[in-house]
């Protein structure tokens, strides 16, 4: 009998099950990332897909039927565990649903698992005669890995199964798609050329510039170092991203690395910096991705079921993998991913392997999430051989101590850090009222008075965009204004108009959220910052007097709003904990050290840094509690895509694709905006579900503060 696994395609082929199998379980090999995995990676795809050997799946995927009448994963998990590879079974059972918690799996092999079972018995049988495998090679070969160790294993198999089957299946549906796929492999040589030459052309002259080329010799005579942790802890303006980045091409070329994957806290940074780095190296070399468009496994149901193979099918094969040399991310998509159970999300995770990930900006991890994030990054590293690099102004107290089960050693890339922070020092901090709550109307007489352009931060878009209609009614000046509710395009065009003007000299006033107090390197010589977490105060200076060039030191305000709301009330308490420390002794906000031991304090006094236990179910393999515990934003956003003018032409040249795809996405997420659900509903009039499954807005959008609605709180 010829057994299948996947119906006709657009030539009237079907796919032989044996060709799948097979096909997947080379890719697996291949993305195994170390020899001694090989083995477990090519026979889970071996067995991923076996519970096909049976004549009712055969009818079923040839004629249809009830959804979930024939399933097919369990078996290939069922026998795993007779060959004792409880790691493939975990893999094999969630590869179309998602990764089981530890009693799910159970439930799932219940009685199924008996060699003795004549439906497991047939298609073992079934299987061995059509691949003809040598059966011993099946039996588990030990990797030496326990604990959380073995658990991101199974998290690395689930994905590189995950990924190696729909790529296999898109190149039977889809040849040409698979044929196009991107297939750039990190030159690391070729980029560090490229980058160089970028360096080369930036001016030498002055402290700030002698000082930045030190600290970037330095860091790149670190990078031979073998694969690790490793911490850039530098003042603001001192040129992070290309430091880092040249680093990391070193370190890369050093090991044998095989991309580079830039995790950033706000979307805002991921605009800036995916663009710089594209303008150096390329479109070609860099992904920035942002947007999880097509990652709704709730939307995407369908499929799961094999015996759905028509457009809708291929939609799930077009979620990205991120086989780039180069990727721009944020911390949602990166730590959610990681942390997930879903095969869409999931899929990217086995590309982290062998690879260098830079977080920026690490201050913003939520420090309830701070243990079980640490981690899973040292059980990473331990076995997929990824290098991670801390960036920040602010670095965060992440070292193992007798109270904080941190990570054993961190290298520094920063020669005499204190003396780098002492010779940055470029602006001076005042308060307003003595912090004493203030009306909006007091702080815009407070900022025109200043005379100057001001950037000024707010701790919630509602405020920021109280104090942007007061100020148009009070000032002629040219006003802005930034926040999350602008798709990044426009966000993109509002932050080179401010350049502009800022490089014109001419006098504006920003109004922004947070987003702008890190990665955006504005260069104001006065900015007003709303109380707010330590870290969050020392970012926003580092948008004043930047580059050093004025003849004093640049103007900090802080300041407290009346009837102010926060992000939470964690936000909240910590931002009252640190004025409480730094109040009537400003120059505290200098000392690099200052942070680090305000961060001790935190973890002690208010959070507990494994407040949801996730630790505890990693130990037990509960993928599915671990994922749904584990958020970075505690309320689910969606994308939504704003259709404009600028977004018209996109529009129509998608609307009518019965299947879209990555590139397709991707242009996407440059006019979409996150939102969280309870927008949806409350809006629901305004949008549409486009046949593709996507929202669509079609609601006000202002030029100036993006989607209009009567509560800006419901936009992420």
């Amino acid at each position: 009998m010829q057994w299948i696994a996947h119906s006709n395609n657009s030539l009237g082929l079907t796919q032989n099950l044996s060709e799948h199998l097979l096909g997947v379980a080379e890719r697996m090999k291949k993305f195994s990332g170390n020899p001694r995995f090989d083995s477990i990676f090519y026979y889970t795809g071996l067995l991923h897909d076996i519970g096909k050997y049976q004549l009712a799946f055969q009818k079923y995927l040839l004629e249809g039927g009830k959804r979930g009448s024939v399933p097919h994963s369990r078996w290939g998990a069922a026998l795993s565990t007779i060959y004792y590879n409880f790691e493939a079974a975990f893999a094999i059972d969630g590869h179309h649903k998602g990764l089981p918690d530890r009693g799910e799996l159970k439930v799932d092999l219940y009685e199924i698992e008996d060699p003795a079972n004549p439906v497991l018995s047939s298609i073992r049988s079934s299987f061995l005669k059509d691949i003809n495998p040598n059966e011993s090679d099946l039996n588990y070969k030990d990797t030496g890995l326990r604990g959380v160790d073995k658990e991101v294993f199974i998290r690395m198999l689930f994905s590189a199964l995950t990924d190696a089957d729909w790529l296999d299946t898109e190149n039977h549906f889809s040849s040409s798609l698979s044929e196009s796929r991107f297939t750039k492999t990190l030159d690391a040589g070729f980029l560090l050329e490229k980058l160089s030459a970028e360096i080369r052309k930036k001016s030498k002259d002055g402290v700030i510039n002698q000082l930045r080329n030190k600290v970037r010799e330095y860091a790149i005579s670190m990078a031979s170092s073998e694969p690790g942790f490793f911490s850039m802890a530098l003042p603001t303006g001192m040129g992070k991203t290309l430091t880092s980045v040249s680093w990391a091409l070193k370190h890369a070329q050093y090991n044998d690395l095989k991309r580079i994957i830039i995790v950033l806290p706000f979307i805002s940074i991921i605009d800036q910096t995916a663009q710089e780095l594209s303008s150096i190296f390329g479109d070609e070399w860099v992904l920035e991705h942002h947007s999880g468009f097509n990652e709704d496994e709730d939307t995407n149901k369908d499929v799961a079921d094999e015996a759905i193979q028509d457009g809708t099918y291929l939609k799930r094969l077009a979620t990205e993998n991120w086989d780039y040399p180069v990727i721009v991310t944020t911390s949602v998509q990166f730590f959610e991913s990681l942390f997930g159970n879903k095969p869409s999300k999931c899929r990217k995770v086995h590309n982290i392997s062998r690879s260098i990930v830079i977080f920026d900006e690490v201050q913003t991890l939520p420090k309830e999430l701070v243990i079980p994030t640490l981690s899973i990054l040292k059980s990473v590293h331990s076995v997929m051989g990824t290098s991670f690099l801390f960036c920040t102004a602010t670095q965060p107290a992440f070292e193992k101590n007798d109270d904080f089960n941190g990570i054993e050693n961190i290298k520094p890339l920063v020669e005499n850090q204190k003396e780098v922070f002492d010779s940055t020092r470029r602006v001076e901090y005042s308060s307003i009222e003595n912090y004493q709550p203030v009306t909006i109307d007091i702080l815009c007489d407070q900022v025109l008075q200043q005379n100057v352009s001001a950037l000024c931060i707010f701790n919630t878009k509602k405020q920021a965009l109280f104090f942007f209609n007061a100020l148009k009614s009070a000032s002629k000046d040219k006003i802005y204004h930034l926040s999350t509710g602008m798709y990044p395009a426009h966000r993109k065009e509002v932050i080179n108009k401010i350049r502009e003007s800022l490089i014109n000299t001419e006098k504006i006033i920003v109004s922004s959220t947070q987003l702008i107090e890190a990665g955006v390197d504005f260069d104001f010589p006065c900015v007003f910052r709303e109380t707010a977490p330590l870290e969050s105060i020392i970012q926003s200076a580092g948008r004043c007097n930047r580059e050093g060039k004025m003849k004093k030191p640049g103007k900090v305000f802080i300041f407290s709003i009346i009837n102010s709301g926060a992000p939470d009330k964690q936000y909240r308490s910590l931002a009252e904990f640190a004025n409480s420390l730094y109040k009537g002794n400003e120059l505290l906000l200098f000392d690099h050290d200052f942070y680090k031991e305000y961060y001790r304090k935190t973890l002690k006094l208010f959070i507990d840094a494994d407040k949801k236990k996730i630790e505890d179910e990693r130990k037990a393999f509960n993928f599915n509690s671990v994922a749904q515990l584990y958020r970075l934003i505690e309320n689910d956003t969606t994308a939504v895509f704003i259709y404009c003018d600028a977004s018209k032409d996109l529009y129509e040249r998608i609307r009518y694709k019965p299947v879209l795809s990555r590139q397709d996405y991707r242009e996407m997420q440059q006019y979409s905006v996150q939102v969280y659900n309870k927008f949806l509903i409350d809006n629901i009039d305004k949008l549409v579900k486009e046949p593709q499954d996507y929202w669509k807005w079609c609601g006000e959008y202002s030029n100036e503060f993006g989607i209009s609605t009567d509560n800006p709180l419901l936009i992420f």
